[in-house]
């Protein structure tokens, strides 16, 4: 799918594509598992950057082990590397995979840029924009024509604007429908938006909102986070011991795979260009290809 007018070219074979913690998988499994990704019909992959593994070089990884599949980070960190080589390696990215690459930023979050990183987590939307213009310093003739998509980790209206910006658009995580609404209001047609969705397949019903608590208990410790479930119309009630039931309800799709993928499609009925599915398993081990196989036949990929 290549959406014509859009800022920058990607061309994502389906609207539905996965959102995958790679990190503590060998590279060569991680490479298997995204070919089968691939073969699913699965529009794209999508990997964090939490300290393990440089995305940009993951990314480079699955570009070459895959032949349509589109790679993007959800997110490369900011505070992890300057912005030069941050532009030229996406640069680099984006001309030995045309149409393939989406560089996805942030600012990630401040106990761990603080703690684990020793840097200084000041004023997020203005390191955002400082680091931006930096990256748009250099030279064009630099790989000249190569340009990847930019997106930027946005949950406050502030830094989706600068995703419209500065950017050539959003990737929220953590969100409901009604944020990819208003997101796109805010960005307007010519912009990608590409929201993550957590889902829980298989076992009981127990089990599943056992999972999703625990996926949602995750976030509801980092302050970013919770400032935006606030901004999203739940109260400080709903962040407390894990999550209200209501809370994970609305962040994690649950039952059937049928109703798996409704959660998908409602992201993009509300103006979601490209949605990123994250199978919520029981660790960071769990092989995602199981409920990956269910999903892709409900979705008809």
């Amino acid at each position: 799918m290549t959406r014509v007018g859009k800022t920058a070219t990607v061309q994502f074979p389906s609207r539905v594509g996965v959102w995958w913690n790679s990190e503590p998988w060998p590279i060569r499994e991680a490479q298997g598992i995204a070919r089968d990704i691939e073969a699913l019909g699965f529009g794209s992959l999508f990997m964090p950057e939490g300290g393990g593994k440089d995305a940009l070089v993951e990314s480079a990884a699955f570009l070459a082990a895959t032949d349509r599949l589109v790679v993007g980070t959800g997110i490369a960190n900011i505070h992890f590397r300057i912005p030069i080589p941050a532009e030229t390696g996406a640069r680099t990215l984006a001309a030995l995979h045309p149409g393939r690459f989406v560089l996805g930023l942030g600012v990630g979050h401040a106990p761990f840029v603080e703690g684990n990183l020793q840097g200084s987590y000041r004023k997020p939307l203005a390191t955002m924009r400082t680091y931006l213009e930096r990256m748009n310093s250099v030279p064009a003739d630099i790989e000249q024509g190569a340009r990847p998509a930019r997106v930027l980790a946005a949950l406050g209206p502030k830094m989706v604007e600068l995703s419209g910006e500065l950017a050539d658009g959003a990737h929220p995580y953590c969100v409901t429908p009604e944020h990819t609404a208003t997101a796109r209001a805010i960005l307007g047609p010519d912009k990608w938006l590409i929201p993550e969705q957590a889902v829980v397949l298989g076992g009981d019903s127990d089990d599943q909102i056992r999972r999703a608590r625990t996926h949602v208990g995750f976030y509801l410790e980092l302050q970013n986070y919770r400032n935006s479930l606030l901004r999203q119309g739940f109260d400080e009630s709903d962040l407390q011991s894990g999550g209200s039931d209501r809370l994970t309800k609305a962040l994690v799709g649950m039952g059937s795979a049928e109703h798996v993928a409704a959660s998908l499609t409602a992201h993009l009925d509300a103006g979601a260009d490209h949605v990123v599915v994250q199978i919520v398993g029981d660790g960071p081990t769990s092989d995602p290809r199981p409920a990956l196989r269910e999903l892709a036949a409900a979705l008809q990929l």
